[in-house]
């Protein structure tokens, strides 16, 4: 198969340059300047990449089959109701696609892996708002519908989805312009302090997810008596609490790599399981959603505040716009940084693949 694709061997950790190294993952790589044909070709060969492409690429589908079923089927148009769960199937599709895509180039160059994770950590950011939306809209328990909490929460989950996919980013190569070296590939702190880099991530990823699920913490786990909303969603929603911890705990220990360096390099490793449950945990979500929009149409409809563009749609596209201006600004400097500076690493680059 590799001869007739005209695939490269994978390398070791060895013979790629640091940017590109996992924790605990020893072998497997793929060469460091590929092409993009190659890239694309490589999701057909077993690399360390390949199930992390596949997870989130093949799910990807599935949820657009669903929006398609909603948008078409249920006429989502037509019923300013459905616009919330229309912006969360949206950002379902988009998120594993953008990570489907930045595992697939992400062997292009150091230049091109930064900017496709930015890309991945912005469609993330947007997820996380679609949530957000969605449970303003349908999940918030009744003793909560129309406080002030629930009329700030949108706007603050907005917010939290612009400067946590900002935090993300900077988790990489630092602030962008401030940095006067053009030696873009090395900046702090992603080369410099990975411990450090890595545990911001963990916190821009997870303080969003917690407070976006305040209203549904409370709702499963503190409430009690009238207006809690206490119905048969809450197993599904149960379901999505514990998936989306475990998914965390994955992202956040790289077990079961860590306790043997080598040995899941291919098949099993944290990643893998991260997208697996991830999108397990997602698959919960939005079957609860989709359960507590019907089951609370009636009352919601009489009792929530009126769903509009402004609150649902539109505030979806700000966040998409807002997002990307962000991934913008830090992509700039790795965009005009020098060509000498990207010839260095280039041949960096091909010396540790030698």
């Amino acid at each position: 198969m590799l001869s007739l694709l005209k695939l490269p061997r994978v390398v070791t950790i060895n013979q790629v340059p640091k940017v590109f190294h996992e924790d605990s993952i020893i072998s497997g790589y793929r060469y460091p300047r590929s092409s993009a044909t190659y890239c694309i070709l490589s999701i057909f060969q077993l690399t360390n990449e390949t199930l992390n492409i596949w997870t989130h690429f093949l799910p990807t589908w599935y949820f657009l089959w669903k929006l398609v079923s909603v948008v078409l089927i249920q006429t989502a148009w037509q019923h300013t109701f459905t616009w919330p769960l229309v912006v969360f199937l949206v950002s379902c599709c988009t998120y594993p696609l953008a990570s489907s895509c930045a595992h697939t180039f992400s062997s292009m160059s150091a230049r091109v892996r930064h900017i496709c994770f930015y890309i991945d950590y912005g469609a993330l950011g947007f997820y996380g708002l679609g949530s957000a939306i969605t449970y303003s809209a349908y999940v918030f328990p009744d003793k909560w519908v129309n406080g002030f909490f629930h009329r700030c929460f949108v706007p603050v989950a907005l917010l939290n989805s612009i400067i946590c996919t900002g935090l993300a980013c900077y988790t990489r190569l630092g602030f962008p312009f401030l940095h006067y070296d053009h030696d873009v590939v090395k900046r702090f702190p992603e080369c410099r302090s990975p411990r450090f880099s890595k545990v911001f991530r963990v916190v821009a990823f997870a303080y969003p997810y917690v407070f976006d699920h305040i209203p549904l913490f409370y709702r499963v786990f503190l409430c009690g008596g009238e207006g809690c909303t206490d119905n048969q969603t809450n197993i599904l929603h149960y379901n999505h609490i514990v998936l989306a911890c475990l998914t965390g705990f994955l992202f956040a220990t790289h077990l079961p790599e860590r306790l043997a360096p080598g040995s899941f390099d291919y098949i099993g490793h944290s990643h893998q399981l991260f997208h697996v449950f991830g999108i397990l945990g997602t698959h919960f979500q939005m079957t609860a959603l989709e359960q507590d929009m019907e089951t609370r149409r009636s009352w919601l409809v009489d009792h929530s505040p009126p769903i509009t563009f402004a609150n649902s749609l539109g505030v979806g596209l700000l966040c998409v716009l807002a997002n990307l201006g962000v991934i913008l600004v830090f992509s700039l400097p790795l965009l005009t940084a020098p060509a000498g500076q990207q010839n260095k690493h280039n041949k960096h680059a091909k010396l540790h693949s030698s």
